[in-house]
């Protein structure tokens, strides 16, 4: 009860939104279904009340409101009837928001079986040097710049070097590809957790209106799996191929729905929702992770399983594409080249020791997917073992293993609903924080652009409302009968690891070279009190841009058109689509260059920096860089950027 007023309970619930929700959903099945969602949407409800409840006066950077960086270009808004910026109340709420955006599906269902598929153990070595190298030091680079500049993922890049602007449009790009289709694997999980809460599970048998003739649990050469049959012919309903897209599938189209309304209202007041949210999304997937490895290992078969998942061969070390998987698993797994890390450290206290948590996180990372293959693989021995088949032959990544691999071992186990029901409750909840805050992040990126238009009343509100909205329409296209022809066209190219690379060669040429990785290691002096390990600026110059450019190179070399399940073929304008998808980003960082080049007047050693940013610390004074600066200034050489200027 809010206050004594006759009718507070009835007004309390109807003005939250979750509760609403869980009323509308009450009339489809039994008790249990029942229970689980009024649990389910009253811990969300409970997260909503914190965020709602109390408005405590702005502190931002471990200041009052009145202490705020009069140079930022966003922060200058916080008085004169401007919204705040928006601030984390504490640490644990940056740790928890970066730790629940990096650990996602990929740590389930990719690392593992790249680990089994390349050398088991032996895939650690090339794993363990790009994480030192590779992983690290651009994750750093980004939170760092983020922290400093107490910007967005684009006017951070503007304010650091405008030459580079297009760095931050091009990781905005990419980020607006993977909020639309990301969210899509949500949607097919929901439908499978709805589908849990039965006696038998429904992929389980054969008999159903969606079965063939064909399909039966016996090991047969003609025969179909059900499990198989209830993910292409009842969830997906698939098509022949991406020409004949047929009918929306409404059951996903509502699933979609329910996914985006979930995620709209964990973001829609900035860090002071996110950072309460994520002490649910963030925590709760481990407790699920928990409960499966060790029902995994007990399982008769999964020593075999997990044997299987480290047993190491050291031959598959000269296979390049060894060294290639796990490069690309590091720039898949650590979110990096996407601006979230950027966004997120944004929002830190500016003295925030942001070295030790990255290197805290980046651990927690790789920590998360080496545990996951063993709750995986032991599931996946299980399976082997009560079929008599080789692990080879139930072994799965992607939504494969998610949605066909693991669903057909869970129903060899007793209580098989509670085991699956599980799994996708842990599915969705590792998805759910990766999505909610890549929105975050291309909504801080936005509002930092323009913070006099959207700071202002709601209008933030209504820019995540609008961009849910947008995204949910064009997500819709996913949900039709050949929307997996589409979705894996956006997997494979709109957010690929080749756009990410391209985008870290000049994230590390910007930093390292143009701007300076000795101005930029004074910086975060400047900010943590002491200078980081000099490795990592060896890697921002030289270590960090020539992998990526070499993995970038194979890539190119080695490509192969993209089929789906390794048998259907995509016409040449489907393939014409995901390269234009690709290229939307990454032709960003060029065209930026060229357009700054054409608009400021001087040379290129006089554009190609940005000198009206300072150090709000103890070196402020000290700087060697403040008095050149200064003096350039005053000649009038150098043109600053600033936030009412066109932008490109």
């Amino acid at each position: 009860h809010r206050g004594s007023q006759k009718g507070a309970t009835l007004t309390f619930i109807f003005r939250n939104p979750v509760y609403v929700v869980t009323f509308l959903f009450l009339s489809f099945r039994g008790f249990f279904f029942h229970f689980f969602l009024l649990v389910f949407f009253s811990v969300s409800a409970g997260c909503w009340s914190v965020m709602t409840a109390e408005k405590s006066g702005p502190v931002i950077n471990g200041k009052p409101e009145d202490g705020r960086d009069p140079e930022g270009s966003s922060s200058s808004l916080d008085s004169g009837g401007y919204n705040e910026r928006g601030h984390w109340n504490n640490k644990i709420e940056f740790v928890l928001s970066v730790a629940g955006e990096i650990i996602g599906l990929g740590n389930v269902w990719r690392f593992p079986y790249l680990c089994y598929k390349n050398g088991g153990g032996a895939f650690f070595v090339p794993y363990v040097i790009f994480f030192i190298c590779c992983g690290i030091p651009v994750f750093f680079l980004e939170t760092a710049l983020g922290q400093f500049t107490s910007e967005g993922g684009i006017t951070c890049w503007r304010k650091v070097c405008p030459l580079f602007e297009g760095i931050g449009y091009a990781t905005q790009v990419i980020e607006a590809h993977l909020n639309i289709y990301y969210i899509v694997i949500l949607a097919w999980a929901i439908f499978y957790l709805f589908n849990c809460f039965t006696t038998e599970l429904p992929w389980a048998g054969c008999g159903h209106y969606w079965n063939t003739e064909n399909a039966t649990n016996i090991t047969n050469p003609n025969a179909s799996s059900p499990v198989i049959e209830f993910w292409e012919r009842r969830v997906l309903k698939i098509s022949d191929g991406i020409e004949h897209m047929g009918g929306m599938r409404w059951e996903l189209a509502m699933c979609l729905a329910l996914a985006w309304f979930i995620c709209y209202f964990c973001i829609w007041k900035g860090p002071k929702s996110t950072g309460k949210v994520v002490y649910v999304t963030a925590t709760f997937p481990y407790f699920m992770l928990l409960i499966l490895l060790i029902r995994g290992v007990t399982l008769p078969g999964a020593f075999d399983g997990i044997k299987f998942y480290l047993y190491p061969d050291i031959s598959r070390l000269s296979d390049p594409q060894v060294w290639v998987d796990a490069g690309t698993q590091i720039f898949f797994s650590y979110a990096i080249c996407l601006g979230c890390l950027t966004a997120l450290g944004s929002y830190n206290a500016y003295n925030n020791n942001c070295y030790r948590d990255c290197i805290m996180l980046c651990c927690l990372n790789s920590g998360t997917s080496f545990v996951a293959g063993f709750a995986i693989f032991s599931v996946l021995g299980f399976m082997a073992y009560e079929q008599n088949v080789p692990i080879e032959a139930v072994a799965e990544s992607g939504p494969g293993l998610a949605f066909i691999a693991y669903p057909k071992a869970v129903t060899m186990m007793p209580l098989s609903p509670l085991w699956a029901c599980l799994f996708f409750m842990m599915l969705i909840f590792l998805g759910l924080d990766s999505q909610f805050v890549c929105v975050e992040s291309l909504v801080t990126a936005v509002v930092d652009m323009y913070p006099e238009t959207f700071r202002r009343g709601y209008r933030r509100e209504l820019l995540i409302l609008g961009m849910s909205i947008v995204s949910f329409f064009i997500g819709l296209i996913m949900c039709m009968e050949g929307g997996m022809y589409v979705f894996q066209l956006f997997d494979a190219y709109a957010a690929s690891g080749m756009c990410l690379l391209f985008v870290a060669i000049f994230e590390s040429i910007c930093i390292g070279w143009v701007y300076g990785s000795d101005r930029f290691y004074l910086n975060i002096e400047d900010m943590i009190g002491y200078k980081p390990f000099f490795f990592i600026k060896w890697c921002w110059m030289i270590l960090t841009p020539g992998i990526c450019a070499g993995i970038f190179l194979f890539f190119l070399i080695k490509y192969k058109p993209l089929k789906y399940n390794n048998v259907y073929v995509y016409p040449d304008w489907g393939y014409g689509i995901g390269w234009f998808m690709a290229m939307s980003s990454m032709v960003c960082i060029p065209l930026g260059i060229i357009w700054m080049i054409w608009k400021t007047p001087g040379t290129f050693s006089e554009v190609k920096h940005t000198y009206d940013l300072k150090m709000r610390g103890k070196l402020a004074a000290t700087s060697p860089y403040a008095a050149n600066d200064a003096k350039v200034k005053a000649d009038g050489k150098i043109s600053t950027i600033s936030e009412k200027e066109t932008h490109f």
